[in-house]
């Protein structure tokens, strides 16, 4: 087994780094990763983004949205929480499932003096609440298994963050499922830093694969990655234009009026969109409608579009600020 010593807390690079051993380094039979990202949520790769996070609160708060290659649900990551990958070739052979990727994980905590379990289809917890979800995917025979520890992540923005918003969603995108949690430094006897459980997680799966040793990226290599995050992981089009058909049903009341939206959007591309309501206003709302037709779903995208036209002839005594935002938060 190889191991590649990752630094970087941009979550689109570190995504891209994992997609990176896993699809084109297969020459390696076994490679072990670390990483710990910036603020950001990160989604299954069959999820519908918008159905998952809280976006108005993720915008203003500069937190990262960035889909991964594997299956399961959103989590919430940001510098106190410890991800760790492994790849393999054996995914063919039976050897590997979520238990025996978590086993390094529960002996590390062992010797720290927590005891850890494997429950369900893929958790980690401690005394019933959950420290770590895993995901998985699959390639020709070879496997990626990931894991979130969550160290000491700030609960009130996890919360926050994946709160989803009270509009009515329709979506085919597989949805997360919510758990009681815990952060793993609470149940330490003794606290530590992350960086100090990062190391001890590396100390402990050189116990378990003595033969391990450290794979260093080449120039060219990590040029490639860096290409890697900016033409896939890092653009919106893979974040957001990979969701699946969606619908949504959003009520915004001013004390001008009350605003009603349905918004049909195929890759978070409006599709059409019908408004309604008891605003007042001299135009007709099809032009309104005609005219976001074929924009992306996002409140920045909506609003560059009414401001293009005189909203007020519209909505009377509305801002073009609040009816982009009746829209799409």
């Amino acid at each position: 087994m190889k191991y590649i010593v990752n630094n970087s807390n941009d979550p689109a690079y570190n995504i891209a780094l994992e997609a990176y051993a896993f699809k084109e380094l297969t020459d390696v039979d076994e490679i072990f990763i670390l990483w710990i990202n910036e603020p950001a949520i990160i989604i299954g790769k069959h999820q519908n983004a918008i159905q998952e996070i809280n976006k108005e609160y993720t915008d203003a708060h500069g937190i990262h949205v960035v889909r991964r290659l594997s299956g399961g649900g959103a989590v919430y990551h940001d510098l106190n929480n410890l991800n760790y990958t492994i790849i393999s070739n054996k995914a063919d052979e039976g050897a590997f499932d979520f238990k025996t990727f978590s086993k390094p994980v529960i002996d590390t905590l062992a010797t720290l003096g927590v005891k850890a379990d494997f429950t369900g289809r893929n958790d980690l917890e401690i005394d019933g609440k959950k420290i770590c979800g895993n995901a998985q995917a699959y390639a020709k025979g070879r496997m990626m298994h990931h894991g979130c520890l969550l160290f000491d992540v700030d609960m009130t923005v996890l919360g926050d963050a994946l709160k989803v918003s009270k509009d009515k969603i329709e979506s085919k995108g597989v949805k997360s499922v919510r758990a009681r949690v815990t952060n793993i430094n609470n149940e330490l006897p003794e606290k530590m830093t992350v960086l100090e459980f990062k190391d001890a997680i590396l100390e402990q799966m050189k116990k378990e694969y003595p033969d391990m040793d450290e794979y260093v990226l080449s120039e060219d290599e990590l040029a490639r990655i860096q290409e890697i995050r900016d033409t896939q992981f890092g653009t919106w089009d893979w974040t957001f234009g990979q969701t699946p058909e969606y619908t949504v049903e959003r009520s915004v009341r001013y004390p001008a009026g009350k605003i009603t939206t349905y918004v049909k959007a195929e890759k978070s591309i409006i599709e059409s969109i019908k408004i309604y309501g008891d605003f007042f206003g001299i135009g007709d709302v099809a032009d309104i409608e005609d005219l976001l037709v074929g924009t992306r779903y996002e409140y920045a995208d909506v609003l560059e579009k009414l401001q293009t036209i005189d909203t007020t002839h519209y909505f009377s005594r509305m801002t073009t600020e609040e009816v982009a935002k009746a829209i799409v938060a």
